[in-house]
This record gives C-alpha cells, sequence and structure tokens, in this order.
C-alpha cells in the first residue's frame, strides 16, 4: 500500500468522494452530517490523504488543524472491497502519525452514530480514541458522537 496526498482531479478519488458524501446523506438526518465535500477537503487547514494498491484507490482521509496542538480527523472512507485488507488502518495510522509529526497533543473526530458506524468506531477504539464532549463548532445529538484522542 502506498499513502500519498489526494489528487482531486483522478475519477477515483472523486467517486470515493462522492460515495462517502451518499453514504453520510444516508446515515444521517438533514442537517446531521458534517462530511467535507470536494471544496471543503481543498481549504489550507486540510490535508488530504489516499491510500493506493497499484492503481487502485483503497481508502481517503483528511487531517483538520483546529488549532496549533489540536487536529480532527475527517471524510475516512474505504472501498467497500478494500474492506478488512488493512487500507483503514493505513490511513489512520498515516493520519496519527501526521498529527504526531505537527505537534498535535490531541486529535478529535465527530461520526454518526447507530449499527452502520460500528466498524469505524472500533477502529478507533482500538487506536486509544475514547467518547468525550463535542468540539469545535458541533452539536451533540442523538445522531453523532465524538471521539478524542490525547497524543502526550
Amino acid at each position: 500500500m502506498i499513502i500519498q496526498p489526494g489528487d482531486f482531479d483522478d475519477p477515483q478519488v472523486r467517486e470515493l468522494l462522492r460515495q462517502h458524501l451518499q453514504g453520510m446523506a444516508e446515515t444521517s438526518p438533514p442537517g446531521h452530517s458534517f462530511a467535507l465535500d470536494h471544496s471543503g477537503l481543498q481549504r489550507p487547514d486540510v490535508t488530504f490523504l489516499s491510500v493506493w494498491d497499484g492503481d487502485t484507490l483503497l481508502a481517503i482521509g483528511a487531517m483538520k488543524e483546529l488549532a496549533a496542538d489540536h487536529g480532527e480527523l475527517k471524510s475516512m472512507r474505504t472501498q467497500k472491497d478494500s474492506l478488512r485488507r488493512g487500507a483503514a488502518t493505513a490511513m489512520l495510522e498515516a493520519l496519527l502519525d501526521l498529527a504526531r509529526q505537527r505537534g498535535y497533543r490531541r486529535v478529535s473526530l465527530e461520526t454518526g452514530s447507530g449499527e452502520a458506524f460500528d466498524p469505524a468506531l472500533a477502529l478507533y477504539r482500538k487506536h486509544g480514541f475514547k467518547s468525550g464532549d463535542a468540539f469545535a463548532d458541533y452539536v451533540g445529538s442523538e445522531f453523532n458522537q465524538f471521539l478524542h484522542l490525547d497524543l502526550d
């Protein structure tokens, strides 16, 4: 697997982003999905990465800088036919390495609730993330939850 900056002009990247946004819309009521779209991922405070196996895109993910010592995981998505092949783990570990290189003391994420999110939650918890309070501009509801990882 190769991890590299995501290329928004690549058709596979565009398609996985489309699937990600569609999936969030299907699993979250209107107004409760905070996934970044194509333009949101191209902001200067966001680093967007992709995981490849040769010419095949396996996964995408992003890190948004909230403060000099705090990052937020955004838009992690794995191709359905790439599940259980280590792509999500590779992406998460690359993003956490990036957070450490930047000197972040904490990484947080907002995600949905419900059975559809269980595999992602298991991955995050395996890496030490713990449930916690809302952060940034998020507001908690029955449709979302917040996880945090202290890197100290």
